[in-house]
C-alpha cells in the first residue's frame, strides 16, 4: 500500500546514515595512525604487526621499523587521496546521474572497499587494505559533498539549516559507533580488526534497498534535465516557478570547476567556501586526536581507562552537534561558525598554557582535558556542519556541483596535509603548535564575523545579492545573468511547503 512521508524528514534520515557510514570505518585508522592512543585503541599496533608478519612469511624479508611506519602511514593517508579524487569527481557525476543516483551507484564502492579490507588478513595481502582504504576514499570523497548538495535541494527555507546539519550528527553518532566497538571488550581483539573495518557493508546493504525509493531533487530534475513530468510524479507540487527559473537561466548547463574560478560574479563566494573548508581541518579538530589521551594520562587517567574516557568524547561529539542542529534556525549560520572558531582557538590556546605549565601547577593537568572537551564541542556546534550547508547556499544551481567539487577538494588535501605535518610540527614546537592552530580559529572566526552575511531564511536571489557589491556586480545585472528572485518560493531552491513522497512496497 502507498505511505505518505514528509520527504524532506524522510530523506535524511536513510541519507544521514550515508554520512554515518564514512566515519564509522574511518575512524579505526585515522585516529589509530598516532601512537599516543594506543592505550585506547591497538588497531594500528595489529595492522603493522599484520604488514610485519606478512612481509616475513611469503616474502623472506625482514623490514625495519621505519619502512613499516611507512607503510602504515600510507595506510592512513592513501584515505585522503581518495578522498580528493572523488571530490573532484562530483561535479560530473551530479550532472550526469544526478544527486540521488550518484549516493545510489557509489555504494558499490563500498562493497568492494570493505571486501578487501575484510579479506585482507585471511588472502595474507596488505595491499589489500591500502587499495580498500583508496577506494572507500573516493566513496567518502563522493559523498560528503553529495550528501549535503541534495539536503540543501530538497530542504524548504525554514528547515534548511536544520536538515542540513542532520548529517554532522550522524557523523558523531558514527565515530561514538567505531569507538565504542573498537573497546577491548568487543571488537578491539587482534582477529576482530578486519571485522570492523568490513561491518560497513551491511549498513550500506540497508541503505542500497531504501534509498532508489527516494525522489530525486526536484531542481536537478526540471531544471537541468527539464523533466517535469518526474518532478510532478514525485513531489506534489506546484513547478510553475521552478519552469520560471528555468526558462530565465542563460544556461542550464552545469560549469567547470575552472568556470567557477574565473567566473567574477561568485569571486567572494569561492574565496569563502576555501576559507571555511580549509579552516575546518586545519582547526586542530583531527590534531587533538594525536594528543588527547596523552592529556588524558597526564591527568592521572589509569591506562585501563582511558579507552572509557575517549568514548566519553565521542558522547560529546554526538551532544555538541545535536545542540547546533538544534538552534541553527534560531541564532543562524553566523554565531555558530564564529563561535565555534572563537571557542576553539581559545581551547587551543588553553592547551599550549596548560602543557608549558602544567608541571608546576598540576591542576592545569585537568584544565587541559576541559581544553580537549572544548575543542570537539566547539567544532562539533558548528564549523563541523556549517561549512557544507553554507556552500549549497551561495550558489546558483549550475555553480553548486563546481562548488561542492572546489570545497570537497580543498578539505581532504587540508586532512591530508594535516595528517602529514602535524607529527613533525609537533616533534619541533611541542605544545606550542597549538598556538598556530589557534590562530587559523580565529582568522576564520574573523573571517565569518566581517565577510560572510547570515543566510538564515534568506532566498536565493537574496544571497546572491548580498555578495553583488563584493563582487563588483549590479543587481540587475545578477539577475539578468540567471538568477531569478524567488519571492514566491519559501525557500533557496525549494518549494515552501513540505514535499510529500509515496512509497510503494
Amino acid at each position: 500500500m502507498p505511505l505518505s512521508y514528509d520527504s524532506d524528514v524522510a530523506i535524511w534520515v536513510f541519507l544521514s546514515i550515508q554520512n554515518a557510514l564514512l566515519r564509522f570505518w574511518l575512524f579505526p585508522l585515522y585516529t589509530y595512525s598516532c601512537d599516543t592512543l594506543n592505550a585506547a585503541f591497538v588497531f594500528h599496533q595489529y595492522i603493522k604487526k599484520f604488514y610485519n608478519e606478512t612481509l616475513i612469511e611469503d616474502f623472506g624479508w625482514t623490514p625495519d621499523e621505519n619502512f613499516i611506519t611507512v607503510l602504515y602511514s600510507l595506510t592512513v593517508s592513501i584515505f585522503a587521496v581518495g578522498g580528493m579524487i572523488g571530490a573532484l569527481l562530483v561535479s560530473r557525476l551530479v550532472t550526469r546521474y544526478g544527486r540521488k543516483g550518484t549516493l545510489v551507484r557509489a555504494t558499490v564502492l563500498v562493497f568492494i572497499g570493505g571486501a578487501l579490507m575484510g579479506f585482507s588478513r585471511a588472502c595474507r595481502m596488505p595491499a589489500m587494505v591500502i587499495i580498500g582504504r583508496f577506494i572507500t576514499g573516493v566513496h567518502s570523497g563522493i559523498c560528503l559533498s553529495v550528501v549535503p548538495m541534495y539536503l540543501g535541494e530538497v530542504a524548504p527555507k525554514s528547515r534548511r539549516g536544520f536538515l542540513s546539519l542532520i548529517p554532522s550528527i550522524h557523523i558523531c553518532l558514527g565515530v561514538f559507533l567505531a569507538q565504542v566497538l573498537g573497546l577491548s571488550e568487543l571488537l578491539g581483539k587482534e582477529e576482530y580488526w578486519p571485522l570492523l573495518l568490513s561491518l560497513v557493508v551491511f549498513p550500506t546493504a540497508i541503505q542500497l534497498m531504501l534509498l532508489p525509493w527516494f525522489p530525486e531533487s526536484p531542481r536537478y530534475l526540471l531544471i537541468e534535465k527539464g523533466n517535469i513530468h518526474a518532478t510532478i510524479a514525485g513531489y506534489k507540487v506546484e513547478v510553475e516557478e521552478m519552469q520560471e527559473e528555468q526558462r530565465s537561466l542563460s544556461s542550464i548547463e552545469s560549469v567547470s570547476v575552472w568556470g567557477l574560478l574565473i567566473d567574477r560574479s561568485v569571486r567572494w563566494q569561492v574565496i569563502t567556501i576555501t576559507v571555511v573548508n580549509i579552516g575546518m581541518q586545519l582547526s586542530g579538530i583531527d590534531a587533538i586526536w594525536f594528543y588527547t589521551n596523552e592529556i588524558f594520562r597526564d591527568a592521572g587517567i589509569p591506562e585501563s581507562y582511558i579507552q572509557y574516557t575517549t568514548v566519553g568524547t565521542g558522547a560529546i561529539e554526538v551532544i555538541s552537534g545535536m545542540l547546533g542542529c538544534f538552534t541553527i534556525e534560531r541564532l543562524g549560520r553566523r554565531p555558530l561558525m564564529i563561535g565555534g572558531f572563537f571557542f576553539m582557538g581559545l581551547c587551543c590556546f588553553g592547551i599550549t598554557i596548560t602543557a608549558l605549565f602544567q608541571v608546576q601547577l598540576p591542576v592545569l593537568r585537568y584544565v587541559s582535558v576541559a581544553c580537549v572537551v572544548g575543542i570537539i564541542a566547539g567544532f562539533c556546534i558548528g564549523p563541523a556542519g556549517v561549512p557544507f550547508l553554507i556552500t549549497a547556499e551561495l550558489f546558483k544551481q549550475s555553480h553548486r556541483p563546481a562548488a561542492y567539487s572546489v570545497a570537497g577538494c580543498l578539505n581532504w588535501l587540508s586532512n591530508f596535509t594535516i595528517g602529514f605535518v602535524f607529527p613533525f610540527l609537533e616533534i619541533s614546537m611541542g605544545p606550542y603548535c597549538y598556538l598556530i592552530f589557534c590562530g587559523i580559529c580565529l582568522g576564520v572566526a574573523l573571517y565569518t564575523f566581517f565577510v560572510i552575511p547570515e543566510t538564515r531564511n534568506k532566498t536565493f536571489m537574496e544571497i546572491s545579492q548580498m555578495f553583488a557589491t563584493n563582487n563588483n556586480i549590479d543587481k540587475e545585472e545578477l539577475t539578468s545573468n540567471g538568477h531569478l528572485n524567488l519571492t514566491t518560493m519559501n525557500g533557496y531552491g525549494t518549494l515552501g511547503q513540505p514535499f510529500e513522497l509515496l512509497i510503494r512496497f
